[in-house]
């Protein structure tokens, strides 16, 4: 893998990871699909500048419009939508499990849509991450799992995760033939156009105004909008169009420990035997998926 996508997908899990204490900030106030429609809008208007500049070449074509929209579902408003208000219905630990889940989505729909093979160093690779997360969350975060009383909630996560993977690997087919910034950006200000009326008619159906959110909340959705739905998921796709989707998807599980450690740093917590051991092996396995060859 080029170093340059290495360090985009690292920076954009790094982003990932933060972007869970500012989502947890933006809905003490703020009702959760409006959190996402200002979040999208936000990261469309950061985008606005490449969409006025770019070419829109090929992007009129029916079919490409029929698949940048699908991607607007997928990876924007709906997987956004489903997994905030799904967790509001689910307990953290949970949530943290059910996202393990993610590369392995990634994993097998590629070799499905895009005929990526799966070898059994990358097998291994992901494998060797799975149990270094698990690592990280540790016995006592996984003795909370709890599933009774949060089958909505756990089932609404597991999709929104399911769809990120779709995302990924759909999203990896047109970016060989668009390229990682026009996809993104399209279907970003797409995913912000039909997100708006759904944030409006919640807020109003709810009786908010925009007057209630806090400078807390406004700097997390800002946060959220530029740092996770602009410059992480340009990043990501951005390494995307330089490499295998396996590769890219198996990156995914260096947000938990980035997640643990950051928590250690800002917020005071301990840096646990759990937390470096569980790195190491996460480490481990996404250097031993990535320098898998090609098949």
């Amino acid at each position: 893998m080029p170093r340059v996508a290495r360090f985009a997908l690292l920076f954009a899990c790094l982003l990932w990871a933060v972007s869970f204490v500012a989502t947890k900030v933006a809905l003490e106030t703020t009702p959760p699909l409006l959190v996402v429609s200002l979040r999208l809008v936000i990261s469309a208007l950061c985008f606005l500048p490449f969409l006025l500049t770019g070419k829109s070449g090929r992007l009129g074509r029916p079919r490409i419009l029929a698949q940048l929209f699908g991607l607007s579902l997928l990876g924007t408003g709906l997987h956004y939508g489903i997994q905030t208000v799904g967790l509001q219905h689910t307990t953290a630990t949970n949530a943290s499990l059910f996202a393990v889940t993610g590369p392995i989505t990634i994993l097998l729909l590629s070799a499905v849509v895009l005929h990526e093979k799966i070898s059994m160093q990358k097998a291994s690779g992901v494998a060797i991450a799975v149990v270094g997360v698990l690592v990280v969350m540790g016995r006592g975060t996984l003795s909370g799992l709890d599933f009774g009383g949060h089958a909505l909630g756990d089932v609404m996560v597991l999709i929104s995760i399911v769809m990120w993977g779709m995302f990924t690997v759909f999203g990896k087919r047109l970016t060989d033939e668009l390229g990682a910034m026009r996809v993104t950006a399209v279907a970003t200000a797409m995913g912000a156009v039909w997100m708006m009326p759904v944030g409006w008619l919640e807020s109003r159906g709810r009786g908010f105004s925009l007057l209630e959110i806090t400078i807390d909340a406004w700097v997390a959705i800002g946060f959220l909008g530029v740092g996770c739905s602009f410059l992480a998921t340009l990043l990501y796709f951005s390494a995307l169009e330089r490499t295998e989707s396996q590769k890219v998807g198996v990156y995914l599980y260096a947000i938990p420990p980035m997640t643990a450690a950051f928590a250690a740093l800002m917020l005071g917590e301990v840096i646990s035997a759990n937390l470096v051991a569980g790195s190491l092996l996460v480490i481990s396995g996404v250097a031993l998926t990535e320098r898998a060859p090609r098949i």
